[in-house]
């Protein structure tokens, strides 16, 4: 009998698997209060992402966590607010508000949820245009986005940019970043296996040995390889 494939274990709540979120330094979240500032007490680093993180001490002596905005240090004042002549880096505001071709971040898809899109080190989108109601953005991933022109976000372009420049020189330091964020690192290939680990492995060369593909309601254990496959092979 064969073994439970990697997908199926992962799939259990084991702490093999799970993602350590106790090392997490919490959820990141616009305030739900208007026309407020705080100041930046410490940049820190959290395992979960790629970006630093803020502290920020807002007026009522609340402590706060952002995502901190390329550029900005300890000592950088914060605002949230909707006026156009605050337009500046690091600051709050509605999309509606900021310029066409300003960079933007950690931008809301549902006016009040706190942010939700653009939160990777070094990400930003761009405003394009305005509406009556509406704000057209430009991804990172060059898709075009209508929102709410009430939706915040945060002026300028995420900390953390050219983190992917240097490469990991060694395995090891890749386990342990993509152990950090729950990641599933390294990938062995199917045919890489022996035969009671994969319906892949096995044989005196690594070829699958049967056609690789298999039905949509296919069982777990064997469902792996050209899933409902319309096509293979070169077109």
């Amino acid at each position: 009998m064969g073994k439970n494939l990697i997908q199926q274990r992962r799939g259990r709540v084991r702490g093999r698997y799970n993602v350590p979120s106790h090392k997490y330094r919490g959820n990141i979240q616009y305030t739900n209060e208007r026309n407020t500032k705080g100041t930046v007490e410490n940049l820190i680093h959290d395992p979960g992402r790629s970006a630093p993180v803020a502290e920020v001490r807002m007026q009522d002596n609340k402590k706060i966590l952002m995502i901190a905005t390329e550029g900005s240090s300890v000592g950088h004042e914060v605002k949230f607010t909707a006026s156009k002549a605050d337009c500046e880096l690091g600051n709050i505001m509605p999309i509606g508000n900021v310029p066409d071709g300003y960079p933007i971040y950690n931008i809301e898809i549902k006016p009040g949820d706190g942010g939700t899109m653009v939160r990777a080190g070094g990400s930003g989108a761009y405003v394009i245009s305005h509406d009556a109601q509406k704000t057209i953005i430009k991804l990172p991933s060059g898709q075009f986005k209508t929102l709410d022109s009430l939706c915040r976000a945060t002026v300028g372009v995420a900390a953390g940019g050219g983190r992917q420049d240097k490469p990991f020189m060694k395995a090891g330091k890749k386990w342990h970043a993509s152990r950090g964020k729950g990641r599933n690192y390294p990938v062995v290939r199917g045919v890489a296996m022996n035969p009671v680990d994969h319906p892949h492995g096995g044989g005196s060369h690594q070829h699958v040995g049967k056609p690789s593909c298999v039905p949509r309601g296919a069982p777990p254990g064997s469902k792996v390889g050209n899933i409902a496959a319309r096509r293979t092979g070169r077109r």
